[in-house]
């Protein structure tokens, strides 16, 4: 969409398996740090499943430490996996003080929660299901909610935790969750339906997002190798990332933005590009800049022998070569490295 009205990212956040915060994640990316870790080792290592694998696959994951402690007691209706995990989150690089910097400024009510999640407590549900299983019951809900296997726990949780009562809502488009939070926060912005946003996502380990993802045959038995012509698959992680969107010129800004949706395949690209293509210029456009201009490109699905050649077809100025060959040695993608380096 068309950002008519000037978007500032006033404050954001990131927690993975690479650490808690914005400087943990510069520290790793410098020290050419992996937070990979082989699936099966760590199981094999720990006396109960914390993401509820039970059975063998060789693969490696990102998984965060430090998640075996339960929410604080008045939250205990929402502990889960991926909760606690977005509490972790929320504490990083004082991000919850700057939301509620901003609930002091413009009301509560006008603060809205947006956040992307795939599966969100989906592990909490099958461990209920577990129970079931093998003991004839549910286990009992705290305070007799079922909130808590629903898509929108996340978010219902993140608005709870952070005092907040805008509008809330999840988006779960896979793994563009996330990423579409900030064009729909742009638009609650756009509509004077808000006068700031939490926006980003969190997702978390647990058998039906590792073993769904290995019956699609994207996961790789060993770590991930990303534009490479022997690439196997994709290692799964999980993270926490929320960013607060607000009016303004200041600042680290959010320029344009772009959806598209070409119903292709269920997991599958369009092998041509075309709907990447069509969002990637659409957020070109809205923002006024040419690809020329970018400095940074966060591709997806590098990994994969699936998703490749529609990557390659939908970058910007011309295609992206797999790691081995031949790039023109004046095309943008040379300059763009260029300039990296």
């Amino acid at each position: 969409m068309p950002l008519s009205t000037p978007v500032s990212v006033t404050a954001y956040t990131a927690t993975s398996a690479l650490g808690s915060g914005m400087m943990a994640h510069a520290s790793a990316v410098k020290a050419h740090k992996s937070g990979l870790q082989n699936l099966m080792a760590h199981a094999m290592a720990s006396s109960r499943p914390t993401i509820g694998v039970t059975e063998k696959l060789e693969t490696w994951v990102g998984q965060v430490a430090g998640l075996d402690a339960a929410l604080p007691g008045h939250w205990s209706h929402w502990d889960c996996r991926n909760n606690r995990l977005a509490w972790m989150g929320l504490q990083a690089d004082g991000f919850a003080a700057a939301v509620r910097d901003a609930a002091r400024r413009h009301g509560t009510h006008r603060v809205a929660v947006i956040l992307g999640s795939s599966t969100a407590s989906i592990g909490a549900t099958e461990a209920a299901y577990r129970q079931l299983a093998s003991e004839g019951v549910f286990p009992p809900q705290p305070n007799g909610s079922h909130h808590l296997h629903t898509l929108h726990s996340l978010a219902m949780f993140v608005q709870e935790a952070l005092g907040l009562t805008g509008p809330c809502t999840t988006v779960s488009t896979a793994c563009s969750s996330s990423a579409k939070t900030f064009a729909s926060g742009a638009r609650l912005l756009a509509l004077d339906l808000a006068d700031a946003v939490v926006v980003g996502g969190v997702d978390t380990l647990c058998g039906s997002v590792i073993f769904g993802f290995n019956a699609l045959q994207l996961v790789s038995p060993e770590p991930c190798r990303p534009f490479d012509r022997q690439r196997r698959g994709i290692n799964l992680g999980e993270a926490a990332g929320f960013a607060l969107l607000e009016r303004g010129r200041n600042g680290l800004r959010l320029l344009g933005t772009g959806e598209s949706s070409d119903a292709y395949h269920l997991s599958a690209p369009q092998p041509s590009g075309h709907g990447a293509l069509t969002a990637l210029d659409q957020a070109l456009r809205y923002a006024g800049v040419d690809a020329a201009q970018i400095d940074f490109l966060h591709a997806h699905g590098t990994a994969t022998p699936r998703t490749m050649p529609s990557k390659r077809k939908s970058l910007p100025g011309d295609s992206l070569p797999e790691r081995g060959s031949a790039r023109p040695k004046d095309s943008p993608a040379t300059r763009w490295a260029r300039r990296a380096h």
